[in-house]
């Protein structure tokens, strides 16, 4: 994408340019999950299934604390981009480059630890700890690569470069596919497989990241008391933390619903928990104007033109809510044939089915949310966006506690969509006055 100023004219095309390809980057994550599940599960021994399973939830819990790398790296260069700091954007990524490298190295020294707490979280008989163990000990050996990649993936998105971010969004979740397939299928190494795969596609994908960027390099780099300013670093660590309290109570949401759902039966756990995955899968579409709001608000930020600024969240978010109510209708529709494809049981597709429409509607419940997280990112609002989550998940237990004894997994699923709502309605509602703080005349 070409680096126009930040205050020509935003266009419908300009956003799709960025949301096309990172929906179709973001798409072919889930498809790593499945491959490797399936490569795991024929060679029918449940135990090695539940181990990737479990293991894979360790290392991404380890891992979404460091999103911050991808988040703040597109943020500020944006930003950078918006100011035409051409030396600014390079610092930014050397800045994220460099906490990758501290703080992977960090986590494979301390993997051991790590790993340990880990296991002792998700649970397991000892065969399946054992098994997990196996699989995070060597996945986490891929730290510096994970998230030197998120850094440098950032980093293109914050310049709009879209299709190589997709580019290395194909390299990556392709090398881990047929990789996993090689190392399962072909040479036997089970669990450890899994992780060698997805240790090796990380490097790859590095290696592809590293030579588009040196083949893009033009003009100076920055002098390292540039990139090493405190100032700066002290803005990163900043929105580290405040994504880090998001994302933590995020977390705490998804895990309170899977509590509860756990505690009405077997069957309603595992009825929700497909309904959930139809959701996040769902939720990749929904990524991609999310993902432009961050790149054209962070432009207009950083070039402080409010009228670009107003463009870009007008432009993504009703292109993020058309796409939400295209998915509601694509999951009205093939729902219950998504439902008997993920399982057999006919007690759990019955439950499945009668709560449905709870997971039909959270695209457009959960849409504003997306949106308003790509736009309070962009412009590094993010204090806000840790606020807002904080009191979103206390409406969603009030909710709870009034809802459910009353009407059960329903009401659980009404305080759930509450939540999502709660969130983007909240963040929406702060952002006129924290436009007009952020492009006040100086």
């Amino acid at each position: 994408m070409s680096e126009a100023p930040a205050s020509a004219p935003l266009r419908l095309a300009d956003v799709l340019a960025i949301a096309v390809p990172m929906t179709l980057g973001y798409l072919t994550t889930p498809l790593v999950g499945l491959v490797a599940t399936a490569v795991v599960g024929r060679l029918g021994d449940p135990v090695a299934i539940g181990g990737v399973a479990l293991g894979a939830i360790v290392c991404d819990l380890v891992f979404s604390i460091f999103y911050f790398l991808r988040a703040g790296t597109t943020a500020l260069t944006a930003q950078a981009h918006g100011r035409g700091d051409a030396i600014e954007r390079r610092a930014v990524l050397a800045r994220a480059g460099l906490l990758a490298l501290v703080a992977g190295l960090a986590i494979v020294l301390l993997r051991g630890p790590i790993v340990g707490l880990g296991v002792t979280v998700v649970g397991g008989d000892e065969a399946v700890r054992a098994a997990t163990r196996d699989y995070a000990e060597i996945r986490l050996l891929a730290a510096p690569l994970i998230l030197a990649n998120q850094a440098i993936f950032g980093w293109y998105l914050g310049q709009g470069r879209a299709v190589v971010g997709l580019l290395l969004q194909l390299v990556l979740n392709t090398a881990n596919i047929v990789l996993a397939i090689l190392f399962v299928s072909s040479w036997g190494e089970g669990v450890a497989g899994v992780a060698k795969a997805s240790l090796a596609a990380e490097a790859i994908a590095l290696a592809v990241a590293v030579a588009l960027s040196v083949a893009r390099a033009s003009g100076p780099w920055p002098e390292r008391r540039r990139i090493l300013d405190l100032a700066a670093l002290s803005g990163l660590a900043a929105i580290n933390r405040d994504i880090m309290i998001r994302t933590a109570v995020l977390i705490a949401a998804f895990a309170f619903f899977a509590r509860q759902g756990a505690g009405q039966g077997a069957a309603i756990l595992a009825a929700n928990a497909v309904l959930e995955k139809l959701f996040l899968f769902v939720s990749y579409f929904l990524d991609g104007f999310a993902a432009a709001a961050e790149t054209f608000v962070g432009r207009a930020v950083g070039a402080r033109d409010r009228a670009a600024f107003d463009r870009a969240v007008s432009l993504t978010t009703r292109g993020g809510f058309a796409l939400a109510a295209f998915a509601s209708v694509v999951l009205a529709l093939a729902g219950g044939p998504a439902i008997d494809w993920m399982t057999t049981s006919v007690e759990v597709r019955e439950a499945a089915a009668r709560f449905l429409p709870w997971a039909v509607a959270t695209p457009l419940a959960g849409v504003l949310a997306f949106e308003m997280d790509g736009v309070f990112i962009g412009a590094t609002w993010t204090r806000d966006m840790a606020r807002m989550m904080v009191a979103s998940l206390v409406v969603y237990l009030a909710l709870w506690a009034v809802l459910f004894p009353l009407f059960g997994n329903h009401g659980l699923w009404a305080a759930f969509l509450a939540f999502l709502g709660m969130r983007g309605l909240s963040l929406s509602m702060l952002v006129p006055r924290r436009a007009k703080a952020t492009f006040a005349r100086p």
